[in-house]
């Protein structure tokens, strides 16, 4: 390629990356005018409840149960057999439900695992799109991540765990549906705005986690796609060894020193996922910031970034894939054992 050649092609880039902008402006600005509002669904407030002990989880876990049944019982008499169904699950003997609110999307806090005795704990945050309506593919990734902590783990004690008769290291993870996820296609997902509605939530999670588990229990968050983005903003002192940014279409800041935290910051983006076609630009709009700025997997960022395999945007937590058993490893505390592309 020439001088002339590799010009002309920088200034086509340059032009793409400057049309998708504006469109994430428009959709800014017109996409709020037009969209049209979900029919809400009924359903009782959250159970009220004292902060949780490693003592109390049982009775939480109950509690948030019988309000999952409740609420299943009022979306099937007014006539959603689709969330009827979703929340008649969540009821199940066998979940353990940290916290659930099935009002509007609905909002869920999973627990996978003995989190009262676990040494290693993963809290994953997912991306948009995500509801009550959609919380199987979610739990499914949480599953996934559960079974690859449980397997690594059992391989031998972990640094700085302390021994047990069994040989492994006991391990939970927290799948947190604690905020209004925005929609794939929608202006939300081009701006901070929802991230930084969450980001206290998920500072108070941390928080109750720590309530729970023991004082040398490792935390790590795992944040997919726009999640990240609420890692991000939540990130400054939290209480957390790891923050994993994977399928990320930028935080909101231009490097990890804006993150204002001393947790390890990795990032990692799958060869196929879409979101590499995110133009990472920003733009202040009446007031707002629409894009989410610098690429995380970029050098300026400054992330440790990992190896994710060639997966699209939804193959992160894909059982046997090189982005999940790195993910473990980091969730584990293995960080010499991660890869890099």
């Amino acid at each position: 390629m020439g001088p002339g050649t590799a010009v002309r092609w920088r200034r086509r880039v340059s032009r793409w990356r400057r049309t998708v902008l504006a469109a994430l402006i428009c959709g800014a600005v017109v996409l709020p005018l037009s969209g049209a509002a979900r029919p809400e669904i009924p359903a009782p407030a959250p159970a009220v409840l004292a902060a949780p002990t490693a003592g109390t989880l049982e009775e939480v876990y109950a509690a948030n149960r019988a309000n999952a049944a409740e609420a299943s019982r009022m979306a099937a008499a007014h006539g959603d057999r689709h969330r009827a169904a979703a929340d008649r699950s969540m009821a199940d003997p066998s979940r353990r439900l940290l916290a659930f609110d099935g009002r509007g999307a609905g909002l869920a806090t999973e627990v996978f695992g003995d989190l009262a005795h676990a040494d290693r704990v993963a809290v994953l945050v997912p991306g948009s799109d995500t509801s009550l309506d959609t919380y199987g593919r979610f739990r499914a990734a949480a599953l996934a991540l559960h079974r690859g902590l449980a397997a690594q783990a059992s391989e031998g004690a972990l640094p700085h765990s302390p021994p047990r008769s069994s040989g492994g290291t006991p391990t939970a993870v927290v799948a947190w549906l604690g905020y209004e996820t925005p929609g794939t296609v929608s202006a939300t997902v081009a701006t901070t705005g929802r991230a930084d509605r969450a980001a206290p939530k998920l500072r108070a999670l941390v928080g109750t986690l720590r309530g729970i588990t023991g004082p040398g229990t490792r935390l790590a968050l795992l944040c997919h796609s726009y999640g990240s983005v609420v890692c991000a903003r939540a990130a400054g002192g939290l209480d957390v060894a790891d923050i994993a940014l994977v399928g990320s279409p930028g935080t909101g800041a231009d490097s990890v020193a804006g993150l204002h935290t001393s947790a390890r910051v990795w990032a990692a983006r799958g060869a196929d996922d879409w979101v590499r076609h995110v133009p990472h630009l920003s733009a202040d709009l009446f007031g707002s910031t629409v894009g989410l700025g610098t690429d995380p997997v970029s050098p300026d960022f400054g992330a440790r970034v990992f190896a994710a395999g060639d997966g699209g945007h939804s193959d992160y937590f894909r059982t046997g894939s090189v982005s999940l058993t790195n993910l473990a490893r980091i969730a584990l505390g293995e960080t010499t054992e991660v890869t890099h592309d």
